[in-house]
């Protein structure tokens, strides 16, 4: 029956997508965006089919080709590969919807070839996030990256430069982790995960596996953005078209995190991550050091999409943070991050779209209580997700932290606690000075207002088309929905894929 395929129909449906919709794109170009529309609501149909039955029936492993593992490549849907899976498909079906129109405006001509390099580069991600196959997820790694290259590459004058920055790093952290992956197949001879699991524990005098773990998280952390190796991603998010960075400041930092998650906690495990060789005391640092400098960095920034993009280098902090401090607590946290961390950043880069589609820029310096009253419902979701990542209840980015703290206090690190407690206030400082612009009028430009008549008449509502208003708003609800679900999310998902041994 089809239901039993649907751990593959969710990165062949995409990969079929781009397949498709490329060449009939260029036969008749009105067909390119229906066709790719498709593949993403196929594949994000099997994602949640797949929560579903995890939760229902447990996890659910697939072979390719009839080849059992550990010969034959296997794909794997848990509690943890369903919801991190599904929050990839889920997050590039509204950016999809918001695209058509987007597009339009910004590569009128480059609609066929960008719907399809997006269904790529969400075949990758996904890929990467159900396969049980480390040499599988290398290649699935090298689909999503060239995508993401060249997401970037088509946007502003500046962006083909990020786009080569963002390429030669991206190169070299899949290189040191295929050399990673070289030697840890010398020294097990596999490469499915459950096999090299159960062969790690003895191995642990061995060099070559800490020398294989530690070039696997460089090349990683690499390509999660972990500070410092974070220097590609502020130009890519920024000179990116708008629909690019809807795509990868929500999820492709995001899919390497939890990457990361599955290399430490499951290949590794625990313990030798935690004790024979701790790799992650030096990933909570750097996270924690990442948190403030991304913060302070983000204030500096004149231009709304650059804000954003320091912002995502501190948010990256608070992910590797929580699995730096490998235990329960800090794992929910960073596992609940993951999610909350695609809305918010998914309803920013949306509302910097729209701001840019109505108004031509995004210059922080040029905002003002105008663009609030041309476009109440963009700024209203701003203003939302803003409260979100500062950390004000009930909002989703409010719970995250919350058991990052938890989890700092439990490892007896109070100085987590503070770094965490200080990035807030910084985080405060960049969004409230954009909120000030657009929610208070000071009095002498009150008075101007108020004596340009034109002004009511020139700046009435006028809202982004539908199907860009439309996405910005589901995603700006759920930053609201998912923080009062955020306990049946952790006690019904995240609770049951805390790795053992944690």
């Amino acid at each position: 029956m089809i239901w039993e395929h649907f751990p593959a129909l969710i990165p062949i449906s995409l990969l079929l997508g781009a397949l498709i919709s490329a060449p009939l794109g260029i036969w008749k170009r009105f067909v390119s965006y229906p066709i790719a529309l498709t593949a993403v609501g196929i594949s994000f149909t099997s994602a949640i089919v797949a929560l579903i039955y995890v939760l229902n029936e447990g996890s659910y492993s697939y072979h390719l080709g009839g080849w059992f593992p550990p010969i034959g490549i296997e794909y794997v849907i848990d509690p943890l590969s369903s919801f991190v899976v599904l929050i990839v498909v889920g997050v590039g079906f509204f950016v999809m919807i918001y695209s058509h129109r987007s597009l339009q405006d910004e590569l009128s001509m480059k609609e066929v070839q960008f719907h399809a390099v997006a269904l790529l580069y969400l075949a990758g991600l996904s890929g990467m996030v159900v396969t049980g196959d480390l040499f599988n997820l290398y290649v699935f790694l090298e689909i999503a990256s060239l995508s993401a290259y060249a997401l970037v590459a088509v946007g502003e004058k500046r962006a083909t430069f990020s786009a080569f920055r963002y390429l030669m790093l991206g190169t070299i952290g899949a290189s040191f982790y295929l050399l990673g992956l070289g030697y840890l197949y010398l020294v097990t001879g596999s490469l499915n995960m459950a096999d090299i699991a159960k062969i790690i524990p003895m191995l642990h005098e061995n060099t070559l596996v800490a020398v294989a773990l530690a070039l696997m998280v460089v090349g990683i952390g690499l390509k999660m953005a972990l500070f410092p190796l974070h220097l590609w991603l502020p130009d890519a998010y920024t000179y990116a078209p708008s629909v690019g960075s809807a795509y990868l400041a929500p999820i492709g930092t995001k899919v390497s995190a939890y990457v990361l998650i599955r290399i430490l906690f499951t290949v590794f495990q625990p313990h030798y991550v935690e004790e024979v060789f701790p790799i992650t005391t030096i990933i909570v640092w750097l996270s924690a050091t990442g948190i403030i400098v991304g913060s302070i960095m983000a204030i500096a920034q004149k231009e709304l999409k650059r804000m954003l993009a320091y912002s995502s280098v501190a948010q990256i902090g608070y992910i590797g943070l929580g699995i730096g401090l490998a235990n329960p607590l800090g794992f929910i946290g960073a596992v609940l991050h993951i999610l909350n961390h695609a809305m918010m950043k998914a309803a920013l880069f949306l509302v910097s779209g729209n701001l840019r589609y109505r108004f031509g820029s995004t210059d922080i310096s040029h905002f003002n209580q105008k663009m609030r009253i041309a476009m109440p419902w963009t700024s209203a979701v701003f203003a939302v997700a803003s409260l979100s990542m500062i950390g004000i209840p009930p909002t989703a980015g409010f719970f995250s932290k919350w058991y990052l703290v938890l989890g700092s206090i439990d490892s007896g690190n109070w100085f987590f606690v503070v770094v965490i407690a200080l990035s807030s206030l910084l985080n405060a400082v960049y969004f409230f000075r954009v909120l000030e612009k657009m929610y208070l009028v000071r009095q002498a430009e009150h008075v101007s207002l108020d004596a340009d008549k034109s002004f009511h008449k020139e700046f009435k509502v006028k809202e982004a088309p539908i199907s860009m208003l439309i996405p910005t708003l589901i995603f700006g609800a759920a930053v609201i929905v998912l923080g009062l679900l955020n306990a049946l999310i952790v006690n019904n998902i995240i609770k049951i894929a805390i790795p053992n041994g944690l």
